[in-house]
């Protein structure tokens, strides 16, 4: 799921707007040369007059379509000089009355051919990033700026990994994820551990690179999902009618901070029907929790457990709490 039918008609309402805009733009331009400078009426009437004159000799066969171009194409060429000629005498640049477009790559179509062009994917971007709920942390939180130096090299407790060495592998699993999102359809992601260990960033970090890849992503805490899913539940209406089938069909879908929301009985059915739905039709979901994989055993219903233990990938991030360790640092300074 990318954008919606109305999205993309609504992109090419833009596009219609913007030729109107500049059709507008150059048809001031012209009138305002024709008014200056007489002799480019004449030029382009001229222009007009031989394309016609052309058209109807090759109509009629009475020479060939080579011959035909060739030579309009001599004409055309020659007066056209003559404009550019007249344009650099009265201080005006050679391209002042062709055409004008915000794209010249698809002249605001759109569209190279059957391709959409790098300004419509562009739009496409833009709207998936408003939707996602992630816009504001977009462009700070990235792979490239994850600092594994906020974890420890050094082991200690029953872990068999040092903190630094583990957050590595967590890496190389979401960079993994991404990478596999297309080839295989339905990977989802439980990202738990204490809190401040960098499991929102984390996931901020594959939103944001599926989100440039074109990829439609919802971010949500668990008491915004849960909220949203109450409201389309109680309060169905024309401004929410498509939050459930948002939740089940975008490519991927984050629900952020598992365990902070109230738990009851309507959060553990939603849960389970939203999770189980995009399993079952191969969309990628990630959780991220502070909770322990024992308490989301005690905390939801065997379901809910099952189907996570079952279906995703778990990756367990420990260390110190980063929030603390920038704190100190910022005191240090």
């Amino acid at each position: 799921m990318g954008i919606s039918t109305r999205q993309y008609q609504d992109i090419m309402n833009e596009y219609d707007a913007v030729r109107r805009r500049n059709y507008m733009a150059e048809q001031e331009r012209k009138e305002r040369i024709y008014a200056l400078i007489p002799e480019i009426r004449r030029i382009d009437e001229e222009i007009a007059h031989v394309s016609v004159a052309k058209a109807k000799e090759m109509l009629l066969k009475k020479i060939s379509n080579a011959d035909a171009k060739k030579s309009l194409q001599s004409t055309i060429y020659d007066l056209s000089m003559e404009k550019v000629n007249l344009l650099a005498i009265h201080d005006y640049p050679a391209d002042y009355l062709d055409p004008i477009y915000d794209c010249p790559e698809c002249k605001d179509t759109g569209y190279i051919g059957d391709k959409k062009c790098h300004c419509f994917q562009q739009k496409i971007r833009e709207i998936l990033y408003r939707q996602s709920n992630i816009e504001d942390s977009a462009g700070n939180e990235c792979f490239s700026a994850f600092r594994t130096d906020y974890y420890s090299s050094q082991r200690s407790g029953r872990e068999r990994l040092s903190p630094r060495e583990n957050i590595e592998n967590v890496l190389s699993a979401s960079r993994s994820f991404i990478e596999c999102f297309d080839s295989r359809p339905g990977q989802n992601l439980f990202i738990y551990g204490n809190a401040g260990v960098g499991k929102t960033f984390l996931s901020n970090c594959i939103a944001g690179e599926l989100l440039s890849r074109g990829k439609g992503v919802i971010y949500l805490t668990a008491y915004q999902f849960f909220d949203q899913l109450a409201d389309y539940t109680f309060r169905r209406g024309t401004n929410n009618a498509q939050t459930l089938p948002a939740f089940l069909h975008c490519d991927l879908l984050i629900i952020d901070d598992l365990g902070t929301e109230l738990n009851n009985s309507f959060i553990n059915s939603q849960l389970f029907l939203c999770i189980n739905e995009r399993i079952l039709n191969k969309k990628s979901t990630i959780i991220s929790t502070n909770l322990s994989l024992e308490q989301i055993n005690r905390s939801y219903t065997e379901r809910v457990f099952s189907r996570i233990i079952q279906s995703y990938t778990l990756l367990h991030i420990y260390g110190e709490d980063i929030r603390i360790k920038k704190a100190f640092s910022a005191l240090d300074e």
